[in-house]
């Protein structure tokens, strides 16, 4: 079964055993406006918690997308590079950007769940 969390910076990561899917909520690719292009980062990567996983550029600004657990990027989302827009409309499914390889799975203990997630979205 997978765990579904949320950062304050609104990336989602699904995590399945060791290996985390992450991209940017619904809420952060509306407010990014149309995606036009993103940067990933190369596959053997090493990623700590906070650093920049990938950056996305849309016709307003260029947003940069932080890992929201420490690991090794194992895949990139190759769909990015001619379909940036899958971020716009399918930002928490098919719209994803890394899969990491976790090195510290208790970092997701510091991120919200989607109930969690809802409420401080809600609050902004």
């Amino acid at each position: 079964m997978s765990r579904i969390a949320f950062t304050k910076d609104h990336e989602w990561i699904s995590v399945e055993g060791d290996v985390g899917t992450v991209g940017i909520t619904d809420y952060a690719q509306s407010q990014l406006g149309d995606i036009v292009f993103v940067d990933l980062p190369e596959v053997g990567k090493t990623l700590a918690l906070g650093d920049e996983a990938a950056v996305v550029e849309s016709v307003k600004a260029a947003s940069e997308i932080y890992a929201p657990v420490s690991g090794e990027v194992i895949e990139v989302n190759g769909e990015l590079s001619g379909s940036p827009a899958l971020v716009n409309e399918k930002a928490e499914s098919d719209g994803w950007f890394v899969k990491l390889r976790l090195s510290d799975p208790a970092e997701l203990d510091s991120l919200m769940d989607e109930a969690a997630y809802k409420a401080f979205v809600e609050g902004l």
